[in-house]
């Protein structure tokens, strides 16, 4: 927590109408809540506050939401989990944000309490307590070691850089081998929605194969089986090196 023993949402939403009501509704919900009306200022106070979440709008002033997103994963290598708002029937919007690394949207209009209830949502997967967890219960598969409480993951004893969905989309898998499920069933099963973008998971999936496939344009472990959805194929190295 950086500013105190409630989490920390920076919102960077250049309508002062809109930011006054988010700032408020998630003050209400006990959020420490800084606020920010452009682009530059959003990349710096999300570098020098530390926040827990970002809730960042698309388009913004001088630096687009999309640009700060990509700039703090790719440049900062920071995994804070950041909600874009894009506009409501902007596809391509939506699509761009995930794919620049962010971890959820909403699309406007929405109701303010519709997007604390994501921002719960999204933060209580990532500030999960972090305790000792024993080696033995750690999810493994080849090269790959997941941690379920601490939330990390390691990759050839490396420290393994994901977003908050993309941890829970591998954990996910990792715990369901050999089962196949379709984007609707993920979009359910690990982010928790009823309903929504069927790309929201196709993004999330070629993201996540980036970082753990040797060959993401060829995967071998997380699989499309087509007309049905995903699979999770444990590693080659597990099965060559299994007792016999």
């Amino acid at each position: 927590m950086a500013l105190g023993d409630r989490p920390h949402v920076l919102v960077v939403e250049d309508d002062h109408a809109m930011r006054d009501v988010l700032r408020r509704y998630l003050e209400q919900e006990s959020y420490d809540v800084t606020v920010a009306a452009d682009g530059p200022s959003g990349l710096a106070a999300a570098r020098a506050g530390d926040p827990d979440l970002i809730v960042l709008d698309v388009m913004l002033p001088r630096l687009s939401g999309l640009e700060i997103c990509e700039e703090l994963r790719l440049t900062d290598g920071s995994s804070v989990p950041i909600i874009m708002l894009t506009a409501l029937g902007e596809t391509d919007d939506r699509i761009a944000g995930l794919t620049a690394g962010a971890d959820d949207y909403v699309t406007k209009p929405f109701s303010a309490k519709e997007l604390t209830l994501r921002v719960g949502s999204v933060l209580r997967r990532s500030l999960a307590i972090i305790e000792p967890q024993p080696v033995a219960h750690l999810v493994l598969d080849g090269d790959l070691a997941i941690n379920p409480v601490s939330r990390e993951a390691l990759q050839d004893g490396a420290p393994l850089r994901l977003t908050t969905r993309e941890f829970d989309l591998l954990h996910f898998f990792l715990r369901h081998p050999r089962e196949v499920f379709s984007r609707e069933d993920l979009l359910q099963q690990v982010w928790g929605w009823e309903y929504g973008d069927h790309s929201t998971v196709t993004v999330h999936v070629k993201r996540l194969r980036r970082k753990v496939e040797p060959e993401p344009t060829e995967p071998c472990r997380l699989v499309t089986v087509y007309g049905l959805g995903y699979r999770w194929d444990p590693s080659p190295v597990d099965r060559e090196e299994a007792p016999r």
